[in-house]
């Protein structure tokens, strides 16, 4: 069975480690399709809300809607989540819980020597009140990140490979459990 797999990601950059960390969930998950949504939002305001729902915002509930599972990378910003990813959390919290009951995936690069760990756990708390399915084990937090893939994008540690391996196969198995 494949399964569609939504990736979020907590950073802008191009060349994001972040980013490359979702491609390589990607490639060793076996999801068809899979697809990026764009958290480049504008900031939450109640009053851009009131005046209706940005367009970017709706396509990207509409797309975690339609994903079978959801897999996030965010980097760590001063010992939390960025904001890019608190933003685009915020916004989502608006459009009646599309992460609810969902299966979802945490993990982080960040060039720290945890590689993310403390914004992995913040993470999972501001999914809390999405009601998504979190998983828990196999935490990948890929540490010094700036030197841990190579020219194509792809992981050089086979340690980060088989750990976000075992992570997306967990995710894949609660998809095709959730789907009954």
């Amino acid at each position: 069975m494949t399964y569609r797999l939504v990736g979020l990601c907590g950073a802008l950059r191009a060349d994001s480690t972040n980013l490359k960390l979702l491609h390589e969930a990607a490639r060793v998950s076996g999801a068809d399709p899979f697809d990026i949504g764009d958290t480049d939002l504008p900031l939450y305001n109640g009053d851009v809300e009131d005046a209706g729902m940005p367009e970017k915002v709706v396509r990207l509930v509409e797309l975690i809607r339609s994903a079978d599972a959801v897999v996030i990378a965010s980097p760590e910003y001063n010992r939390g989540i960025s904001g890019v990813m608190k933003n685009a959390l915020d916004w989502i919290s608006r459009m009646k819980m599309p992460l609810k009951g969902k299966p979802v995936a945490v993990m982080s690069a960040a060039d720290g020597r945890a590689g993310g760990e403390v914004a992995q756990f913040m993470l999972r708390h501001c999914l809390v009140q999405h009601g998504a399915r979190v998983l828990v084990g196999n935490a990948v937090c890929v540490a010094d990140s700036s030197n841990q893939f190579d020219a194509d994008g792809r992981l050089k540690s086979e340690l980060y490979v088989k750990t976000l391996t075992a992570l997306m196969e967990a995710l894949r198995d609660e998809a095709r459990l959730r789907a009954g």
